[in-house]
Protein backbone atom coordinates (compact mmCIF):
# COMPACT_ATOMS: atom_id res chain seq x y z
CA UNK A 1 0.00 0.00 0.00
CA UNK A 2 2.43 2.63 -1.00
CA UNK A 3 0.11 4.69 -3.18
CA UNK A 4 -0.99 7.89 -0.39
CA UNK A 5 -2.87 10.43 -1.31
CA UNK A 6 -2.75 13.36 1.32
CA UNK A 7 -4.95 15.89 -0.70
CA UNK A 8 -8.13 16.98 1.16
CA UNK A 9 -7.23 14.72 4.15
CA UNK A 10 -8.55 17.45 6.16
CA UNK A 11 -5.75 16.12 9.04
CA UNK A 12 -5.27 19.91 10.73
CA UNK A 13 -5.16 23.62 10.05
CA UNK A 14 -1.53 25.58 9.00
CA UNK A 15 -0.85 26.62 12.48
CA UNK A 16 -0.62 22.71 13.03
CA UNK A 17 -3.85 22.89 15.60
CA UNK A 18 -6.98 20.61 14.84
CA UNK A 19 -9.14 22.32 12.05
CA UNK A 20 -12.90 23.32 12.75
CA UNK A 21 -14.50 19.43 11.54
CA UNK A 22 -13.22 16.26 10.27
CA UNK A 23 -13.19 17.74 6.30
CA UNK A 24 -13.09 14.19 5.15
CA UNK A 25 -12.15 14.45 1.85
CA UNK A 26 -11.51 11.48 -0.73
CA UNK A 27 -7.77 10.75 0.88
CA UNK A 28 -9.10 10.13 4.07
CA UNK A 29 -9.90 6.59 3.97
CA UNK A 30 -5.97 6.01 2.43
CA UNK A 31 -4.66 7.79 4.41
CA UNK A 32 -5.72 6.48 7.47
CA UNK A 33 -5.82 2.98 6.31
CA UNK A 34 -2.45 3.50 5.73
CA UNK A 35 -1.02 4.65 9.16
CA UNK A 36 -3.45 1.55 10.58
CA UNK A 37 -1.20 -0.35 8.71
CA UNK A 38 2.29 0.97 10.13
CA UNK A 39 1.43 1.15 13.43
CA UNK A 40 -0.19 -2.22 13.56
CA UNK A 41 3.51 -3.98 12.62
CA UNK A 42 6.08 -5.32 15.10
CA UNK A 43 7.84 -2.67 16.42
CA UNK A 44 11.06 -3.98 14.68
CA UNK A 45 8.95 -2.78 10.96
CA UNK A 46 7.37 0.26 12.05
CA UNK A 47 10.36 2.28 10.17
CA UNK A 48 10.67 -0.32 7.21
CA UNK A 49 6.74 0.13 6.46
CA UNK A 50 6.38 3.82 6.87
CA UNK A 51 9.46 4.53 4.70
CA UNK A 52 6.89 2.38 2.03
CA UNK A 53 4.18 4.25 2.82
CA UNK A 54 5.69 7.34 2.67
CA UNK A 55 7.42 6.42 -0.66
CA UNK A 56 5.00 7.26 -2.87
CA UNK A 57 4.65 10.97 -1.58
CA UNK A 58 7.85 11.48 -0.59
CA UNK A 59 10.23 9.48 -2.95
CA UNK A 60 13.56 8.70 -0.64
CA UNK A 61 16.47 6.92 -0.90
CA UNK A 62 16.10 5.97 3.17
CA UNK A 63 15.41 6.90 6.21
CA UNK A 64 16.42 7.37 9.77
CA UNK A 65 14.76 7.87 13.07
CA UNK A 66 15.94 9.55 16.59
CA UNK A 67 13.06 8.52 19.29
CA UNK A 68 14.36 9.33 22.62
CA UNK A 69 11.38 7.06 24.75
CA UNK A 70 13.19 4.06 23.30
CA UNK A 71 15.88 3.16 25.95
CA UNK A 72 15.89 -0.35 23.67
CA UNK A 73 17.28 1.10 20.27
CA UNK A 74 16.68 5.08 20.25
CA UNK A 75 18.09 5.24 16.99
CA UNK A 76 16.60 2.99 13.35
CA UNK A 77 17.65 3.27 10.01
CA UNK A 78 16.41 2.01 6.86
CA UNK A 79 17.17 1.36 2.64
CA UNK A 80 20.44 2.38 1.15
CA UNK A 81 23.32 1.25 2.75
CA UNK A 82 25.41 3.93 0.99
CA UNK A 83 23.76 6.39 4.16
CA UNK A 84 22.57 4.36 6.20
CA UNK A 85 26.33 2.53 6.78
CA UNK A 86 27.05 6.39 7.59
CA UNK A 87 24.87 7.99 9.53
CA UNK A 88 24.39 7.75 13.35
CA UNK A 89 23.45 9.71 16.25
CA UNK A 90 25.31 12.47 15.81
CA UNK A 91 24.03 13.69 12.52
CA UNK A 92 20.55 12.91 14.23
CA UNK A 93 20.87 14.72 17.24
CA UNK A 94 21.35 18.32 15.52
CA UNK A 95 17.85 17.74 13.68
CA UNK A 96 15.94 16.86 16.66
CA UNK A 97 17.12 20.02 18.97
CA UNK A 98 16.63 21.97 16.40
CA UNK A 99 13.60 20.97 15.02
CA UNK A 100 10.28 22.65 15.25
CA UNK A 101 6.93 20.03 16.08
CA UNK A 102 4.26 20.65 13.11
CA UNK A 103 7.44 22.25 10.71
CA UNK A 104 8.64 19.77 8.64
CA UNK A 105 12.31 20.76 7.49
CA UNK A 106 13.34 20.65 4.05
CA UNK A 107 17.09 20.88 3.47
CA UNK A 108 20.65 19.08 3.62
CA UNK A 109 22.72 16.91 5.93
CA UNK A 110 26.15 16.09 5.09
CA UNK A 111 26.66 12.89 6.07
CA UNK A 112 30.22 11.36 5.77
CA UNK A 113 31.55 14.58 3.48
CA UNK A 114 28.33 13.84 1.36
CA UNK A 115 25.43 16.68 1.60
CA UNK A 116 21.74 14.67 0.96
CA UNK A 117 18.26 17.11 0.34
CA UNK A 118 16.36 15.89 3.24
CA UNK A 119 12.83 16.05 5.01
CA UNK A 120 13.14 16.44 8.88
CA UNK A 121 9.89 16.03 10.84
CA UNK A 122 10.03 16.71 14.64
CA UNK A 123 7.16 15.53 17.05
CA UNK A 124 6.44 16.27 20.54
CA UNK A 125 4.24 13.01 21.25
CA UNK A 126 6.56 11.79 23.03
CA UNK A 127 8.02 14.08 26.17
CA UNK A 128 11.86 14.45 24.86
CA UNK A 129 10.51 14.55 20.71
CA UNK A 130 11.19 12.04 18.44
CA UNK A 131 12.37 12.59 14.40
CA UNK A 132 12.24 11.32 11.35
CA UNK A 133 14.24 12.01 8.41
CA UNK A 134 13.69 10.95 4.95
CA UNK A 135 16.86 11.29 2.80
CA UNK A 136 15.22 12.54 -0.87
CA UNK A 137 15.74 11.33 -4.02
CA UNK A 138 15.10 15.20 -5.24
CA UNK A 139 15.73 18.80 -3.65
CA UNK A 140 11.99 20.16 -4.66
CA UNK A 141 9.87 21.72 -2.30
CA UNK A 142 7.31 19.68 -0.87
CA UNK A 143 4.03 21.63 -0.80
CA UNK A 144 1.58 22.36 2.28
CA UNK A 145 -0.44 19.07 1.92
CA UNK A 146 2.03 16.92 2.02
CA UNK A 147 3.65 17.82 4.91
CA UNK A 148 1.11 18.31 6.46
CA UNK A 149 0.14 14.34 6.38
CA UNK A 150 4.08 13.07 6.51
CA UNK A 151 3.79 14.87 10.02
CA UNK A 152 0.48 13.82 11.04
CA UNK A 153 1.83 10.27 10.33
CA UNK A 154 4.89 10.81 12.68
CA UNK A 155 2.79 12.14 15.01
CA UNK A 156 0.37 9.47 15.06
CA UNK A 157 3.64 7.00 15.16
CA UNK A 158 5.19 8.26 17.91
CA UNK A 159 2.26 8.77 19.74
CA UNK A 160 1.85 4.64 19.25
CA UNK A 161 5.53 4.84 20.41
CA UNK A 162 4.67 6.21 23.65
CA UNK A 163 1.81 4.28 24.59
CA UNK A 164 4.14 1.13 24.30
CA UNK A 165 6.39 2.40 26.11
CA UNK A 166 4.32 3.95 29.34
CA UNK A 167 2.48 0.41 29.18
CA UNK A 168 5.21 -1.91 28.69
CA UNK A 169 4.75 -5.23 29.71
CA UNK A 170 7.85 -6.64 32.09
CA UNK A 171 9.44 -8.59 29.07
CA UNK A 172 9.70 -5.27 27.41
CA UNK A 173 10.95 -3.65 30.46
CA UNK A 174 13.89 -5.87 30.57
CA UNK A 175 14.67 -6.06 27.32
CA UNK A 176 14.93 -2.11 27.70
CA UNK A 177 16.77 -2.28 30.97
CA UNK A 178 19.25 -4.29 29.51
CA UNK A 179 19.88 -2.62 26.07
CA UNK A 180 20.31 0.45 28.09
CA UNK A 181 22.93 -0.73 30.40
CA UNK A 182 24.71 -2.78 27.24
CA UNK A 183 25.08 0.56 25.76
CA UNK A 184 26.01 2.81 28.75
CA UNK A 185 28.98 0.07 29.74
CA UNK A 186 29.61 0.24 25.59
CA UNK A 187 29.80 4.34 25.84
CA UNK A 188 31.49 4.09 29.09
CA UNK A 189 34.51 1.81 27.26
CA UNK A 190 34.32 4.14 24.23
CA UNK A 191 35.28 6.99 26.48
CA UNK A 192 37.77 5.30 28.18
CA UNK A 193 39.65 4.56 25.16
CA UNK A 194 39.83 7.97 24.09
CA UNK A 195 40.90 9.16 27.55
CA UNK A 196 43.36 6.76 27.11
CA UNK A 197 44.35 8.29 24.05
CA UNK A 198 44.24 11.70 24.98
CA UNK A 199 46.36 11.13 28.06
CA UNK A 200 49.03 9.75 26.16
CA UNK A 201 49.03 12.73 23.14
CA UNK A 202 49.07 15.29 26.55
CA UNK A 203 52.28 13.14 27.51
CA UNK A 204 53.96 13.43 24.68
CA UNK A 205 53.55 17.68 24.29
CA UNK A 206 54.25 18.18 27.71
CA UNK A 207 57.45 16.02 27.73
CA UNK A 208 60.50 18.61 27.18
CA UNK A 209 62.96 15.51 26.32
CA UNK A 210 61.31 15.52 22.33
CA UNK A 211 61.80 18.34 19.81
CA UNK A 212 58.39 19.70 18.51
CA UNK A 213 58.92 17.65 15.17
CA UNK A 214 59.45 14.49 16.93
CA UNK A 215 56.27 15.24 19.41
CA UNK A 216 54.25 15.90 16.53
CA UNK A 217 55.05 12.78 14.44
CA UNK A 218 54.84 10.70 17.60
CA UNK A 219 51.65 12.55 18.64
CA UNK A 220 50.57 11.73 15.24
CA UNK A 221 51.36 8.01 15.55
CA UNK A 222 49.42 7.51 18.81
CA UNK A 223 46.29 9.58 17.16
CA UNK A 224 46.32 7.46 14.13
CA UNK A 225 46.45 4.43 16.26
CA UNK A 226 43.92 5.41 17.96
CA UNK A 227 41.16 6.00 14.93
CA UNK A 228 42.39 2.61 13.50
CA UNK A 229 41.62 0.96 16.52
CA UNK A 230 38.44 2.30 17.39
CA UNK A 231 37.43 2.11 13.67
CA UNK A 232 38.12 -1.85 13.76
CA UNK A 233 36.47 -2.00 17.44
CA UNK A 234 33.20 -2.62 15.49
CA UNK A 235 34.11 -5.92 13.06
CA UNK A 236 36.08 -7.13 15.70
CA UNK A 237 33.66 -7.35 18.33
CA UNK A 238 31.01 -9.10 15.43
CA UNK A 239 34.03 -11.38 14.78
CA UNK A 240 34.86 -12.16 18.28
CA UNK A 241 33.44 -14.18 20.94
CA UNK A 242 35.57 -15.51 23.01
CA UNK A 243 39.67 -14.60 23.27
CA UNK A 244 42.33 -16.21 24.80
CA UNK A 245 43.43 -14.85 27.55
CA UNK A 246 47.63 -14.57 26.80
CA UNK A 247 46.03 -12.64 23.85
CA UNK A 248 43.46 -10.46 25.46
CA UNK A 249 46.15 -9.59 27.82
CA UNK A 250 48.41 -8.46 24.87
CA UNK A 251 45.89 -6.16 23.45
CA UNK A 252 45.35 -4.16 27.02
CA UNK A 253 49.34 -4.09 27.64
CA UNK A 254 49.32 -2.20 24.23
CA UNK A 255 46.56 0.15 25.06
CA UNK A 256 48.34 0.96 28.30
CA UNK A 257 51.94 1.63 27.19
CA UNK A 258 51.32 4.86 25.29
CA UNK A 259 49.90 5.93 28.97
CA UNK A 260 52.92 6.26 30.39
CA UNK A 261 55.49 6.06 27.95
CA UNK A 262 56.81 9.88 28.21
CA UNK A 263 55.86 9.87 31.86
CA UNK A 264 58.15 9.05 35.42
CA UNK A 265 56.27 6.10 35.95
CA UNK A 266 57.16 2.83 35.30
CA UNK A 267 54.78 -0.13 34.11
CA UNK A 268 55.48 -3.68 35.06
CA UNK A 269 53.05 -6.72 32.90
CA UNK A 270 52.04 -9.08 34.58
CA UNK A 271 50.67 -12.08 31.94
CA UNK A 272 48.90 -14.46 32.48
CA UNK A 273 50.24 -17.48 30.69
CA UNK A 274 47.35 -19.00 29.81
CA UNK A 275 45.51 -19.53 26.40
CA UNK A 276 42.33 -20.07 28.26
CA UNK A 277 39.64 -18.79 26.35
CA UNK A 278 37.35 -15.98 27.81
CA UNK A 279 34.10 -14.69 26.90
CA UNK A 280 34.29 -11.48 24.94
CA UNK A 281 32.51 -9.53 27.38
CA UNK A 282 35.05 -10.56 30.08
CA UNK A 283 37.59 -9.40 28.59
CA UNK A 284 36.89 -6.32 27.38
CA UNK A 285 35.09 -5.47 31.00
CA UNK A 286 38.67 -6.95 32.50
CA UNK A 287 40.62 -4.42 29.79
CA UNK A 288 38.03 -1.37 30.88
CA UNK A 289 38.16 -1.90 34.61
CA UNK A 290 42.32 -1.74 34.35
CA UNK A 291 42.52 1.05 32.00
CA UNK A 292 40.21 2.92 34.40
CA UNK A 293 41.89 1.88 37.57
CA UNK A 294 45.19 2.72 35.73
CA UNK A 295 44.70 6.23 34.68
CA UNK A 296 43.46 7.15 38.60
CA UNK A 297 46.29 5.47 39.96
CA UNK A 298 48.52 7.88 38.06
CA UNK A 299 46.59 11.11 39.17
CA UNK A 300 48.24 10.28 42.17
CA UNK A 301 51.46 12.30 43.92
CA UNK A 302 54.31 10.00 44.41
CA UNK A 303 53.79 6.51 41.95
CA UNK A 304 56.64 5.54 40.28
CA UNK A 305 55.75 1.78 39.84
CA UNK A 306 52.78 0.33 38.64
CA UNK A 307 52.46 -3.10 38.03
CA UNK A 308 49.56 -4.56 36.41
CA UNK A 309 49.10 -8.07 35.75
CA UNK A 310 46.01 -11.19 35.22
CA UNK A 311 45.42 -14.19 36.74
CA UNK A 312 43.74 -16.52 35.11
CA UNK A 313 41.95 -19.95 36.98
CA UNK A 314 39.74 -22.71 36.45
CA UNK A 315 37.09 -20.03 37.46
CA UNK A 316 38.04 -16.69 37.60
CA UNK A 317 39.82 -13.97 36.23
CA UNK A 318 41.79 -11.69 38.14
CA UNK A 319 42.48 -8.43 37.23
CA UNK A 320 45.68 -6.85 39.54
CA UNK A 321 47.03 -3.19 39.85
CA UNK A 322 49.45 -2.60 42.23
CA UNK A 323 51.35 0.75 42.83
CA UNK A 324 53.93 2.05 45.10
CA UNK A 325 52.23 5.46 45.67
CA UNK A 326 50.42 7.03 48.92
CA UNK A 327 48.05 4.05 49.75
CA UNK A 328 45.03 6.31 49.96
CA UNK A 329 42.73 4.82 47.02
CA UNK A 330 39.45 3.73 47.86
CA UNK A 331 36.06 2.85 46.13
CA UNK A 332 34.31 6.38 46.23
CA UNK A 333 38.07 7.22 44.40
CA UNK A 334 38.04 4.86 41.80
CA UNK A 335 34.59 6.24 40.40
CA UNK A 336 31.03 5.08 40.93
CA UNK A 337 29.18 3.48 37.89
CA UNK A 338 32.76 3.29 36.28
CA UNK A 339 34.47 0.33 38.01
CA UNK A 340 32.60 -1.50 40.44
CA UNK A 341 28.99 -1.35 38.65
CA UNK A 342 30.38 -2.37 35.77
CA UNK A 343 31.88 -5.62 37.57
CA UNK A 344 28.16 -5.85 39.14
CA UNK A 345 26.97 -7.25 35.67
CA UNK A 346 29.33 -10.17 35.38
CA UNK A 347 28.75 -10.94 39.23
CA UNK A 348 32.49 -9.91 39.91
CA UNK A 349 33.74 -7.96 42.69
CA UNK A 350 36.19 -5.19 43.21
CA UNK A 351 38.70 -5.44 46.33
CA UNK A 352 40.86 -2.63 46.99
CA UNK A 353 43.96 -2.77 49.67
CA UNK A 354 44.89 0.23 50.57
CA UNK A 355 48.23 0.67 52.98
CA UNK A 356 49.16 4.21 53.78
CA UNK A 357 52.86 5.01 52.58
CA UNK A 358 53.27 1.73 50.89
CA UNK A 359 50.72 2.02 48.05
CA UNK A 360 47.22 0.37 47.07
CA UNK A 361 46.27 -3.11 45.23
CA UNK A 362 42.87 -2.81 43.28
CA UNK A 363 41.76 -6.59 42.35
CA UNK A 364 38.65 -6.95 39.70
CA UNK A 365 37.55 -10.52 40.22
CA UNK A 366 35.48 -11.92 37.20
CA UNK A 367 34.26 -15.63 37.58
CA UNK A 368 34.47 -17.31 34.21
CA UNK A 369 31.65 -20.32 35.06
CA UNK A 370 28.27 -18.87 34.89
CA UNK A 371 26.46 -19.41 37.44
CA UNK A 372 23.22 -21.30 37.74
CA UNK A 373 19.90 -19.18 36.13
CA UNK A 374 17.61 -17.75 38.92
CA UNK A 375 14.18 -19.13 38.70
CA UNK A 376 11.75 -17.33 36.17
CA UNK A 377 9.66 -15.18 37.35
CA UNK A 378 6.01 -16.12 37.75
CA UNK A 379 5.13 -13.06 34.70
CA UNK A 380 6.39 -15.60 32.22
CA UNK A 381 4.36 -17.93 32.20
CA UNK A 382 1.09 -15.76 31.43
CA UNK A 383 0.47 -15.91 27.41
CA UNK A 384 0.06 -12.41 25.53
CA UNK A 385 -3.75 -11.49 26.56
CA UNK A 386 -3.22 -12.94 30.11
CA UNK A 387 -0.43 -9.81 30.59
CA UNK A 388 -2.75 -7.48 28.55
CA UNK A 389 -5.59 -8.24 30.98
CA UNK A 390 -2.68 -8.07 33.78
CA UNK A 391 -2.00 -4.65 32.79
CA UNK A 392 -5.67 -3.81 33.41
CA UNK A 393 -6.15 -5.29 36.57
CA UNK A 394 -2.86 -3.35 38.07
CA UNK A 395 -4.23 -0.35 37.12
CA UNK A 396 -7.66 -1.06 38.80
CA UNK A 397 -9.82 -1.46 36.04
CA UNK A 398 -12.46 -3.56 36.75
CA UNK A 399 -14.06 -6.57 34.51
CA UNK A 400 -16.32 -4.41 32.63
CA UNK A 401 -13.86 -2.00 31.49
CA UNK A 402 -11.20 -4.29 30.52
CA UNK A 403 -13.33 -6.22 28.09
CA UNK A 404 -14.51 -2.54 26.33
CA UNK A 405 -10.64 -2.14 26.27
CA UNK A 406 -9.60 -5.42 24.66
CA UNK A 407 -12.90 -5.82 22.77
CA UNK A 408 -13.79 -9.23 24.18
CA UNK A 409 -16.80 -10.45 26.61
CA UNK A 410 -16.84 -10.35 30.30
CA UNK A 411 -16.67 -14.32 30.99
CA UNK A 412 -13.60 -14.05 28.90
CA UNK A 413 -11.73 -11.45 30.88
CA UNK A 414 -13.31 -13.80 34.10
CA UNK A 415 -11.53 -16.63 32.49
CA UNK A 416 -8.58 -15.04 31.72
CA UNK A 417 -8.53 -13.37 35.80
CA UNK A 418 -8.99 -17.13 36.78
CA UNK A 419 -6.19 -17.98 34.71
CA UNK A 420 -3.57 -15.72 35.95
CA UNK A 421 -4.04 -15.87 39.65
CA UNK A 422 -3.35 -19.89 39.20
CA UNK A 423 -0.46 -19.14 37.17
CA UNK A 424 0.95 -16.88 39.47
CA UNK A 425 0.16 -18.48 42.38
CA UNK A 426 -2.01 -15.39 44.35
CA UNK A 427 -5.48 -15.21 45.83
CA UNK A 428 -6.60 -12.24 44.61
CA UNK A 429 -6.16 -9.55 42.24
CA UNK A 430 -4.64 -7.00 44.26
CA UNK A 431 -1.91 -9.41 44.60
CA UNK A 432 -1.35 -10.01 40.83
CA UNK A 433 -1.08 -6.16 40.52
CA UNK A 434 1.79 -6.29 43.13
CA UNK A 435 3.18 -9.06 41.57
CA UNK A 436 3.04 -7.18 37.97
CA UNK A 437 4.24 -3.61 39.96
CA UNK A 438 7.47 -5.60 41.14
CA UNK A 439 8.12 -6.64 37.98
CA UNK A 440 8.01 -3.24 36.52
Amino acid sequence: MDVIAPTGTGLGTDNGGPGPGLGLGPGAVPALTAAHDVISRPLGQVLPRLSAVLSGTVPHLAAAELSTHCAHSPFKSYGDEGVTARLGTAEMAPLLASGVPGRPWQGALTVAGTAHPVLAVRSDATPRGAVLVLFRTGGDPLDGQVLAFVQALWDLVTSHFERLAAEAVPGALARSRTAAGTRARVIAELGEAHAATLTGLLGVLRGRHLDDAAARATATDLAVSALVELRAQAERDQEIAEEPADQAFDRLAESLRPLVRYGPVRLELGAPGSTKPLAADVAHTARAVVRAVLMKVLEQEAVTRVHVGWQVTEDTLRAIVRDDGPGTLSHCALGPGRVAERLDVLDGRLDVDAVPGWGTTVTASVPLRVSQDPAPHPLTALGGRELEVLTHLALGHRNRVIAQELHISESTVKFHVANILTKLGVGSRGEAAALFHAAA
